[in-house]
């Protein structure tokens, strides 16, 4: 029979009881050691970029893309004088023209009527003036021939006025005869300067009416001219010499008035429109030197004009270039400039990091001595250039610090380096 051993028993669940909290505190204390350790270093698989902190003098400059682009007084824009129907198209965009090179030509019907009468007109206004000037010429040949007769009879009256004075004085005749013969001579005498101011004023009324109808000529001789003017104007000249840009009408296109017939530039006489970052253009002021890059030569300049508006982010400047153009440069060619705004003597400064503004404080990675590592600092900066950013606070001279795009790693303060 079988015997009961309740001791036994109670041995073996302390037993178990005991291996059971063995085993619990060791999960409890691997737990608790595993959350104790730090994050294992990131490492940064691939070749960063690098700078040293150096210190001396720093040339601050502004970057932006541009384009070569003609000056204003060596361009030409051809406007359409009249409504005109393109009929015949000479030359095309590229071509080299001279002052007189027929572009196209153009046809206007109505203009020819209109330069007709222009024409009429101003015979028609040309014979009106001769006319008015014969008729008052004889006009005034009448007056002065009457004028002439007044002034015999007025000398007439007063020789008769002067003998009838000795005779009465001698007492020849009576008084009364002599009185009468005297106020027939004054009579005359007053009709003869009377006379002679019509004529006077005659002859400044001539003058008016002569002046108007001169005018009237005049104008019918500008109408004609600008008729001619417009006439001619339908063979579409260069005007100037250089190149042909564009032509933007065909054979059979109606142009109203003023519509742009074509575009001539002289491509030996060309600018930089620049385009800067509005965060950058602050600081740029006429007058001062620029580089400009044509992929094909470098060209120094300098600033004339900063536009005062800001478009699409951007502020426009113009510089004149003062060397000579390479070959190739023309009008709409891309180029890069770069524009020197001041010097700084005696700065703490690196290369610039790909992110990070002036006057801000940003985060770099500071590479330790061995290379190995690099640990995240705080770095207070101040002015920049294209290339490289002033150092206020943070680093020293000599310290080496990453510049590339370290975004990938915001979470570490610690980063291990390869390939250094």
């Amino acid at each position: 029979m079988d015997i009961s051993r309740p001791d036994i028993r109670k041995r073996k669940l302390r037993r178990q009881l005991a291996i059971a909290a063995i085993g619990l505190i060791a999960v409890v204390a691997v737990g608790w050691f595993i959350l104790r350790l730090k994050p294992a270093i990131p490492t940064v698989d691939s070749a960063v970029w690098t700078d040293t902190v150096k210190r001396g003098p720093l040339l601050r400059q502004v970057r932006g893309p541009g384009s070569l682009v003609p000056r204003e007084d060596r361009i030409r824009l051809i406007p359409a004088e009249t409504e005109a129907t393109v009929v015949r198209i000479r030359v095309l965009p590229g071509a080299h023209v001279e002052p007189d090179t027929i572009l196209m030509d153009l046809v206007d019907p109505e203009l020819q009527q209109q330069l007709l009468d222009a024409q009429l007109q101003f015979q028609a206004a040309k014979a009106d003036y001769k006319n008015t000037q014969a008729k008052l010429q004889s006009d005034l040949m009448t007056q002065r021939a009457g004028a002439a007769t007044v002034g015999a009879d007025q000398k007439q009256a007063q020789l008769q006025a002067q003998t009838d004075k000795s005779l009465y004085d001698l007492g020849v005749i009576s008084g009364l005869t002599y009185s009468a013969s005297k106020g027939k001579a004054d009579e005359l005498n007053q009709r003869n300067d009377l006379e002679h101011q019509r004529i006077d004023l005659n002859q400044k009324t001539i003058s008016t009416e002569l002046a108007v109808q001169q005018t009237k000529v005049q104008q019918a001789a500008a109408i004609l001219a600008l008729r001619q003017k417009q006439q001619e104007a339908l063979s579409v000249r260069a005007g100037i010499a250089g190149v042909l840009v564009d032509l933007p009408h065909q054979v059979g296109e109606h142009v109203a008035i003023g519509t742009t017939l074509a575009k001539v530039v002289q491509p030996d006489q060309l600018k930089a429109s620049l385009k800067i970052a509005e965060t950058q253009a602050r600081d740029i002021q006429i007058g001062q030197p620029t580089e400009i890059d044509t992929h094909n030569g470098v060209i120094p300049g300098k600033v004339t004009r900063i536009d005062p508006a800001v478009q699409n982010g951007t502020v426009t400047v113009d510089v004149e270039l003062l060397g000579a153009l390479p070959q190739g440069a023309r009008p709409d060619l891309s180029v890069d400039g770069t524009i020197d705004l001041d010097r700084m003597t005696d700065v703490l400064y690196v290369g610039r990091p790909a992110f990070g503004n002036e006057n801000s404080t940003i985060s770099l990675f500071r590479v330790s001595p061995d290379g190995k590592t690099a640990t995240r600092v705080p770095v207070k900066v101040g002015r920049a250039s294209v290339n490289s950013i002033q150092i206020i606070e943070g680093l020293n001279v000599g310290d080496t610090v990453i510049l590339s795009d370290m975004s990938r790693w915001d979470s570490a303060d610690r980063v291990q380096l390869q390939n250094q």
